[in-house]
């Protein structure tokens, strides 16, 4: 797939070689190892549109001052049927070129054929990766934490798709553990109450309180009545988690697909159990001796492998901790289900324990070191509306659910803000997301979008349809035209960043720049009234936007209308 950006660098790197090769056999330059220099896309373009520092990189080995590397350098270079028209030496040696019409013209060329696949590259070679994200705890409601972390894996993972990763997504749901048995004494709580009073029997101290709990109790009891009143409690608990979990776990799947989200597995962590790896994994550390008992408790050497403390894997009770299940889950991804890498999707609060876990799987009887594990923290999420801080929802007299704030300003604004970078607070303001004016970003490129389909609707009405085949780019030389190519030709390179950093917000800010520059292009260029051949040209460069604004947009996992 096209990279015309990494093409163009390429294409200097190429030029410059075999100017350098013509130098030597002219007797201009010394021959020797042709000097590695950079060439890099300089912020202030009036100059050029690549700068090369080859001749600087090379002075030293070829003993010749760098502008003058740079001059015979030039006076050999062969630009014919190549991506530039011209070149200049500037400063103390920088080498600088500019684009020519066919570098635009492939530009467009390469948008039109790719249409959809327009982004994508083999960069990732096929490497297997497993994104885990939201995970959320199916006790209760998504949050808008999980709202936050579902976004950002969700458009992780498709960036690195884009990039030619062969990606995996997946739900770990935590059924397994204290918090079951809470989720089942707080049902039995609300149930009882609901049939003989509020004060029939006290509420469990760490209960869970939400109203979902007192749905879940009514829910039994329109179904079954008062049958479970007479069970012992360990008995009737185990019946009300049975009934809990799987109730709360299709109501994520549902909210999740409205959130636009799909996974290729929910993995439940009671399987871990069933199969008997957790355990196993454990007794793989103890015989490694990786593992000391102490107060009863069975602790993993974790300082051992530069973590700043021990963990326990085994409480003095006989049951696992959440840190030996993790790390059998991953063992688990790893060993068992053969990915390359890993990266989990945390809240800030994990970041401690991130950490921690980074060094535990580098224990050397795991077997993981040609494997890789990452983490994309993100930062905690602040509601606001106007200037007061949103803390319940006027719906539920609760927190804000992820569903809640799908019904409140839509799913488009919910996945584009949330796609923000992840290592920084965001302050959500939830009158801006449904604001409709250009102070709102995704409202401010889906107008972008439309404005576009309109504008070619009506020029289909006049007789004026898009040009098949290749046009003259040299018709585009406007400098909105020029910079509006450029943003479209960026695309591919931004993808490739975005999954190299796993930061998918730079999709979010580059959808964003394209829409400006498509406005200013807009507002510039008239293509209503232009000559015939202009006006062609303009629609095709009109539809490339359209076509990279939809192919962005489907990244983060927003829509991209006709009409608005």
């Amino acid at each position: 797939m096209a990279n015309l950006i990494e093409d163009a660098k390429r294409s200097i790197d190429g030029l410059l070689k075999n100017a350098y090769d013509r130098a030597v056999k002219a007797g201009q330059l010394p021959e020797g190892e042709f000097p590695q220099g950079k060439v890099e896309i300089p912020k202030d373009t009036t100059n050029g549109d690549y700068a090369a520092n080859h001749a600087m990189a090379g002075a030293k080995a070829l003993k010749m001052p760098p502008r003058k590397i740079a001059e015979v350098l030039v006076s050999n270079l062969n630009l014919s049927d190549s991506f530039f028209g011209g070149v200049e030496i500037a400063g103390p040696g920088f080498v600088n070129f500019r684009l020519a019409d066919k570098w635009y013209g492939d530009v467009l060329d390469a948008i039109r054929t790719e249409k959809a696949d327009y982004g994508r590259s083999d960069e990732g070679k096929g490497e297997k990766v497993m994104v885990e994200f939201v995970s959320a705890n199916p006790t209760g409601p998504m949050t808008i934490g999980n709202a936050r972390g579902g976004v950002l894996g969700d458009a992780l993972s498709s960036v690195l798709d884009r990039a030619g990763y062969s990606v995996w997504r997946e739900f770990y749901v935590n059924d397994a553990g204290n918090q079951v048995e809470l989720f089942g004494k707080s049902i039995e709580a609300r149930y009882i109450q609901l049939i003989k009073g509020e004060d029939s029997v006290e509420f469990p101290e760490n209960g869970y309180h939400g109203d979902d709990i007192k749905e879940l109790a009514k829910l039994i009891f329109e179904r079954y009545g008062d049958k479970y009143l007479d069970m012992d409690s360990e008995t009737r608990c185990k019946e009300f988690v049975e009934f809990g979990l799987p109730h709360n776990i299709e109501l994520m799947r549902e909210h999740l697909e409205r959130y636009r989200i799909r996974f290729d597995r929910w993995f439940l962590e009671s399987d871990l159990h069933k199969s008997g790896y957790v355990e196993e994994t454990v007794k793989l550390l103890e015989k490694a001796g990786c593992t000391y008992e102490k107060d009863g408790a069975l602790w993993l050497r974790n300082t051992d492998f530069g973590a700043d403390k021990d963990e326990v894997l085994r409480r003095s009770n006989g049951f696992h901790t959440y840190y030996a299940v993790d790390i059998a889950y991953h063992r688990n991804k790893f060993i068992e289900r053969g990915f390359d890498r890993v990266i989990d999707v945390w809240g800030a609060d994990h970041h401690g324990h991130a950490t921690r876990f980074a060094a535990s799987m580098t224990a050397p009887v795991l077997g993981l070191q040609d494997k890789k594990l990452d983490f994309l923290i993100m930062q905690m999420v602040r509601l606001v509306r106007g200037n007061e801080v949103v803390k319940v929802s006027k719906r539920t007299g609760k927190a804000l659910t992820l569903n809640d704030l799908m019904d409140e300003i839509g799913v488009d604004a919910c996945r584009f803000f949330f796609n923000a970078k992840p290592d920084t607070h965001l302050e959500f303001d939830l009158d801006l997301a449904i604001r409709q004016d250009s102070e709102n970003p995704v409202y401010y490129v889906q107008y972008a979008h439309a404005r576009i389909c309109t504008l070619i609707s009506a020029m289909a009405e006049e007789g004026h349809s898009i040009p098949e085949g290749r046009i003259d780019a040299a018709l585009l030389n406007t400098e909105q035209e020029r910079e509006l190519i450029k943003q479209l030709a960026q695309f591919t390179d931004e993808i490739r960043l975005a999954a190299r950093d796993y930061d998918p917000s730079r999709i979010n800010r580059y959808v964003i720049e394209l829409a400006a520059r498509f406005h200013r292009f807009y507002n510039s260029c008239r293509i209503k009234d232009a000559e015939p051949e202009l006006l062609g040209a303009r629609l095709v460069l009109c539809e490339c936007t359209r076509r990279v604004i939809e192919n962005s947009l489907d990244i983060v996992g927003v829509t991209a209308p006709e009409k608005m």
